[in-house]
């Protein structure tokens, strides 16, 4: 697919790419740019395998700036990402896509986008702003998950939450170095090492690239909240655990003055004058009600009940 880029992006047949008068998009297959990829006259022998792509990066060549888009997708964020590659000068850029990413953010920015002063520059802004537009919701999701999470840790209903905050701590990692990497994308076009855009131009790129720092900053503090609820987490299993471990050992302390009385008079020697009273029996149960009665009044009166 070829593109024109004016007042609108629209379509076109290209003849050839030799003094074209405007700025052009192009978005074409691995296989075609590897077949054809001189017609674009960047100077440039690119062998690219879209499956080896791990990252998104840009890298300055002598006449032309190529690079590659490694994007999460906003469906699954830790799953398969969208994998593409460009190259670009001053007359247009190319995107080498088998998916087909590229071209349905170009399709999208065709159909809703109107340029007063059409330019390459204003065209990749919008196509940057397409890759992060649904951010800023994604991220206030996740906000509002983690919130919920500590409420639920705070009232002791969170047996679920754990898997679901490791998730979550995962998606905003993968989200976390998306951004970092688009950050230097941005300063790399900002930076228009080889005078590829008007200098007046150059402000599109600083824009995005404050906006991604903006998602990047929001995805550091996410996952510092992570940390504080998986912290809280555990505080709230030791107070339960120690909880636990304080019934215990208050049973514990009742019974064992018990159990030494069990023992004793379970020896049964005959010479032992407590075995033939009368009395004998119903003072001990006696002696041990008020031994459990007192152990509560003291436990109640150090706050360990």
């Amino acid at each position: 697919m070829y593109y024109r880029i004016g007042e609108r992006i629209e379509e076109f047949e290209p003849t050839t790419f030799e003094n074209i008068p405007f700025q052009y998009i192009a978005v074409i297959g691995s296989e075609e740019w590897t077949d054809s990829n001189r017609k674009f006259d960047m100077g440039i022998e690119w062998d690219i395998n879209i499956e080896e792509i791990t990252s998104t990066r840009a890298e300055v060549n002598f006449d032309s700036l190529t690079g590659t888009f490694s994007i999460p997708s906003r469906k699954n964020i830790s799953g398969a990402n969208h994998k593409f590659a460009f190259a670009l000068d001053e007359k247009g850029v190319v995107f080498i896509d088998d998916e087909g990413f590229a071209s349905r953010i170009i399709e999208k920015i065709a159909k809703t986008k109107k340029y007063v002063n059409p330019c390459l520059e204003r065209f990749l802004y919008d196509f940057l702003e397409s890759i992060i537009h649904r951010d800023y919701q994604i991220i206030e999701t996740y906000d509002g998950k983690l919130d919920a999470m500590e409420v639920d840790i705070l009232k002791g209903e969170a047996e679920d939450s754990v898997r679901e905050l490791s998730d979550i701590r995962s998606d905003l990692r993968d989200l976390r170095i998306h951004y970092a990497q688009l950050i230097d994308l941005c300063q790399e076009l900002e930076e228009n090492e080889n005078e590829f855009f008007n200098e007046d131009n150059e402000r599109y790129f600083h824009l995005v690239c404050q906006r991604v720092q903006t998602l990047y900053d929001m995805t550091v503090s996410l996952s510092d909240y992570t940390a504080q609820i998986r912290d809280l987490y555990q505080a709230q299993l030791d107070l339960r655990q120690n909880r636990i471990m304080t019934i215990l050992t208050v049973i514990t302390s009742i019974f064992m003055p018990l159990t030494l009385i069990a023992g004793w008079y379970g020896m049964n020697f005959v010479y032992m004058p407590e075995l033939g009273s009368p009395a004998a029996y119903p003072i001990v149960i006696g002696v041990s009600v008020l031994i459990v009665i007192v152990s509560l009044i003291f436990f109640k009166h150090k706050k360990w009940l």
